[in-house]
C-alpha cells in the first residue's frame, strides 16, 4: 500500500516513538503522529511520505485512549520542552520501561528483562536547572521560552510547569530589565544582539538560587539595573554570574564565566554530601530521583568498603562522593576543567580523602590508568547521551574490573555499548530504568556488567 500526502486514512495509535510521538501502522507502513496516545482511534492526514514511513497528523478522534488527559500545561500543544503532556503518568512510565527494554532486545540482542521502573514522585516543578532561549515577540519586546518541535521558532511562557518557579520568575526579570534598559535578544542570523540565554539553578536542599546570563557581549549595559532587579525581586539568590558565548551555534555556554555579584557557585546536598556547583558543573536536574538513581547505582557496584573504583565522566563528583563513602578508594575523571576543581573542593569540603579527581577524557584515563597499573574492582560510567566510544570501551575492558556500572541517558548508546562490552568478556546481569524526566520522552537506566569467568566462556 502506498499512502498518498494529504490524504487521510483511519487507524488506531499502538506505539511510541524514542522521541515520544505516537505510531500508526497503515498498509504496513509506521505513521509517526506527535500528541498521540496508544489507544487512540482517529483519523490521521498524512503530511510527509517517505520511501519506509510517513509523518501524520490527528485530525479527529474516533475513540479517544483511556490514557488520554487534558494537559495541564497550556503551552503543551505549541512548546517544544514536553511531548507526554496528554498521557496519564503510568502509560509515560509504561513507555518509558518499554523504550529500554525495546533498546536492549532490538539494538543490544539481550534477553535481559528490565525490572519494575521508579516512577517520581511528583511531575511537576522538579527541574533544579532551566535554560531559557531568549528572543523578540512580534513587536520587539524581549521574550524567553522554549522552541517549538524541530524549529528555533520561540514560544514565549511565563510559567513552566517542569521548572521550579523561582526559576519562572528569574527569567521574568530578566525580560523587565532588558524591556527598561533596552538590552537587546542576540539574534542568531545576524550576529546582533546582547542576551542568549538565562540559566537558573536551584538548591533543592539549600533553597539557593544561581542565575547566570548566557551573553555575545563581554559585559552588560545597565549591569547594575540587573543586579538590583535580581537581588530584590529573588531573595534566596546567592549567585549572578555573566558567561561569554559570541560563536554562533546552539551551544549554550561559553568558555569563560565571571561573577558580577555574590558567589560563583551555589550550595546543594545531594545523599549526605554538600556540592558547590558552578554554571558549567553537571548535576542531575531532579533531585529527588537522582537520589535513587545514584543508590540504585551503589547497590549494583557491590561495595564492602575496601574495593578501587573508578568512577568516568563523574562530572562535579556526585556519584564519586557517594561511592566514596562505601569504596575503599576512587578516582574521578571528567574532560570539564571547572567540574574537576568543583569536584577536589567538593571532597575536601566534605571530608574525603580516599579520592582523586583527574581532568581528562574518558578514554585517555582509563589508558593512562591502565598503564599505572590501577586495577579497580568496580568501574562506574555515566557518560552523555552519545554513550561510550570505542576508545573509552576498549580502555574501560583494559582496566579489566570485575564490575561494571552503567547509568545511561540514552536507552540505544546504553544497548548499543553493552553489545560492545560483552564481547569484551562481560555480561549483562541487571537492568533498573528510573524516571527523571517526567512528560519528557527521556529515560535514564542502569545496567550491572560483571566479568565473565573462564567458566562462563566455555
Amino acid at each position: 500500500m502506498e499512502l498518498v500526502k494529504n490524504k487521510i486514512y483511519r487507524a488506531e495509535l499502538v506505539d511510541y516513538t524514542a522521541e515520544g510521538a505516537a505510531v500508526a501502522r497503515i498498509g504496513g507502513i509506521a505513521v509517526f503522529v506527535p500528541g498521540g496516545a496508544v489507544g487512540d482511534q482517529c483519523d490521521i492526514k498524512i503530511v510527509k511520505v517517505n520511501r519506509k514511513m510517513a509523518f501524520g497528523r490527528i485530525e479527529n478522534f474516533v475513540v479517544r485512549s483511556k490514557e488520554r488527559i487534558d494537559p495541564a500545561c497550556p503551552y503543551a500543544a505549541r512548546c517544544g520542552g514536553c511531548c507526554w503532556q496528554h498521557i496519564t503518568y503510568t502509560e509515560e512510565l509504561r513507555a518509558k520501561r518499554k523504550k529500554v527494554q525495546d533498546a536492549l532486545t532490538r539494538i543490544g540482542g539481550l534477553s535481559l528483562e528490565v525490572e519494575e521502573i521508579v516512577g517520581a514522585p511528583s511531575t511537576e516543578g522538579y527541574r533544579n536547572k532551566a535554560q531559557y532561549p531568549v528572543g523578540s515577540d512580534a513587536d520587539g519586546h524581549p521574550i524567553t521560552g522554549f522552541y517549538r518541535p524541530r524549529s528555533h521558532d520561540l514560544v514565549a511562557l511565563d510559567r513552566c510547569l517542569i521548572q521550579s518557579p523561582k526559576a519562572d520568575a528569574a527569567a521574568a526579570l530578566v525580560r523587565r530589565w532588558m524591556e527598561e534598559n533596552q538590552v537587546a535578544p542576540y539574534e542568531e542570523a545576524t550576529g546582533q544582539g546582547i542576551v542568549r540565554h538565562v540559566y537558573v539553578r536551584v538548591g533543592a536542599v539549600s533553597g539557593q538560587t544561581q542565575v547566570c546570563v548566557v551573553s555575545a557581549a563581554r559585559r552588560l549595559p545597565a549591569q547594575d539595573k540587573l543586579i538590583k532587579a535580581l537581588t530584590e525581586g529573588i531573595p534566596s539568590l546567592v549567585s549572578l554570574t555573566l558567561n561569554i558565548n559570541h560563536k554562533p551555534g546552539n551551544v549554550i555556554l561559553g568558555a569563560k564565566t565571571v561573577t558580577l555579584w555574590g558567589e560563583a557557585t551555589l550550595e546543594d546536598t545531594l545523599c549526605g554530601n554538600v556540592f558547590f556547583l558552578s554554571p558549567h558543573a553537571f548535576y542531575q536536574v531532579n533531585h529527588a530521583q537522582a537520589e535513587r538513581l545514584y543508590d540504585c547505582a551503589l547497590d549494583f557496584a557491590g561495595l564492602s568498603g575496601e574495593e578501587a573504583v573508578v568512577d568516568l565522566y563523574c562530572g562535579a563528583g556526585t556519584i564519586t562522593l557517594a561511592l566514596a563513602r562505601r569504596a575503599g578508594r576512587v578516582i574521578g575523571v571528567e574532560t570539564v576543567p571547572e567540574a574537576v576543581e568543583n569536584a577536589k573542593e567538593n571532597a575536601q569540603r566534605n571530608g574525603l580523602s580516599n579520592v582523586e579527581f583527574l581532568c581528562a577524557d574518558a578514554g585517555q584515563a582509563a589508558v593512562m590508568l591502565a598503564q599505572r597499573g590501577e586495577r579497580p574492582e568496580v568501574l562506574v560510567v555515566d557518560p552523555p547521551r552519545k554513550g561510550l566510544d570505542e576508545t573509552a570501551i576498549d580502555a574501560a575492558a583494559a582496566l579489566s574490573p570485575a564490575r561494571i556500572v552503567y547509568v545511561s541517558c540514552d536507552p540505544a548508546t546504553l544497548a548499543r555499548d553493552v553489545k560492545l562490552l560483552e564481547e569484551h568478556g562481560y555480561h549483562a546481569t541487571r537492568c533498573k530504568a528510573f524516571d527523571l524526566f517526567p512528560r519528557t520522552p527521556h529515560v535514564e537506566a542502569i545496567i550491572l556488567m560483571t566479568k565473565c569467568s573462564s567458566e562462563d566462556k566455555k
